[in-house]
């Protein structure tokens, strides 16, 4: 079989720098598999069902689905389940067959009792059903385990994801932020299960490429691709955070029910000075930041996709416009040395940002 890191590579030779304008939404395959997704993703992490409303969002999804994304990305754990709801209702009316919907279960969930979170079969079967009910679909296209479970052995898991496959509410399995070692063992069980694990989704982006050492060449090997999370380092790579100012009105940054959080790690002045420094960059494609950002994680053979999100319809409609971009070499190289030393490298970084224990 054809390697997903050649049938995942980005289309065109790199050639002199252009800017590409979208007549149509570029598609990959997901991994080793025949599954064709579109490679910008529509995600709902921190925006449906709690940092905006409801009709907004929905104006979002509608907004991705005139761009030409027909992939989208949950999760049951995004506003304790509020996030699939929104969704499902966004993309009533619309051919399931046209749609790719993926969700994920480990992390708490309801009243986050001691079997509402995790990879226990028990908490695996019964997540999937909520999922499906709040999707309001009779199965989803990618099923991810959100985070590994150190508190469940993998072999209960992997059989739990056996027998949603068997039972036709997901037709692929996935995985998040799992070390090289995990997705290894992971594929291993998988086959000898009768089902594979075509994907991993982890956080990658021009500042933080903890992957690439590790998860990359060892989900090369396997069959695997990487749906990307945070392509634009929680909007920080937009260029809209300057050095020595306060954080937009409305922004992430400024988001106190989880977005300043995570966003914290990359608002450091000498961060943002060099992520200004990358706008001639982008002025030389005819791009903006943004979408350069987007660009660049799409440049890796074995990322099939980037997911964006959006709180207003205008984002989704700009960023997609990166879809297709290529970044000539020359370029890739004026971005590394731009960023220098303020990029995160380690390995190890997936395995200490994991949960030790099992969060209820």
């Amino acid at each position: 079989d054809e390697p997903a890191r050649e049938r995942a590579a980005p289309p065109g030779p790199a050639g002199p720098a252009r800017r590409h304008t979208v007549e149509h939404m570029e598609f990959r395959h997901l991994g080793n598999s025949g599954l064709k997704i579109s490679e910008i993703t529509y995600g709902n992490w921190l925006t449906h069902g709690s940092q905006v409303e409801n009709d907004v969002a929905t104006q979002c999804v509608r907004a991705a689905l005139d761009a030409g994304i027909s992939t989208f990305d949950t999760a049951d754990a995004y506003a304790n389940t509020k996030a699939e709801s929104v969704l499902g209702d966004a993309l009533k009316g619309e051919r399931r067959e046209s749609l790719e919907i993926f969700t994920k279960v480990y992390w708490p969930t309801g009243p986050s009792g001691k079997n509402d979170t995790g990879l226990s079969r028990k908490h695996v079967m019964e997540s999937i059903n909520g999922s499906l009910r709040r999707l309001q679909t009779d199965y989803v296209d990618l099923y991810q385990a959100h985070r590994y479970d150190t508190e469940t052995p993998l072999e209960e898991t992997m059989q739990a994801f056996a027998d949603i496959v068997r039972q036709g509410k997901a037709l692929y399995i996935g995985v998040s932020e799992w070390t090289a070692d995990q997705i290894r063992e992971g594929v291993k069980l998988s086959k000898e299960l009768g089902f594979q694990l075509i994907s991993s989704q982890p956080q990658y982006s021009m500042l933080w490429r903890v992957i690439e050492d590790e998860v990359i060449p060892t989900c090369e090997e396997l069959g695997l691709s990487q749906i990307v999370w945070s392509p634009m380092a929680q909007g920080v790579l937009s260029g809209k955070y300057l050095p020595g100012q306060q954080p937009p009105e409305g922004s992430r940054a400024a988001d106190d029910k989880g977005g300043a959080d995570m966003i914290k790690r990359f608002l450091r002045d000498e961060v943002l000075v060099k992520v200004q420094q990358l706008k001639p960059v982008a002025e030389e494609l005819d791009i903006t930041l943004a979408q350069l950002a987007v660009a660049w994680v799409l440049q890796n053979g074995n990322v099939a996709a980037a997911i964006i999100g959006a709180s207003r319809p205008e984002q989704v409609s700009e960023n997609v416009r990166a879809s297709g971009v290529t970044i000539p070499a020359e370029l890739m190289s004026r971005i590394d040395e731009v960023l220098g030393d303020i990029v995160e490298h380690d390995p190890a970084k997936t395995a200490e940002n994991a949960p030790q224990r099992r969060p209820g």
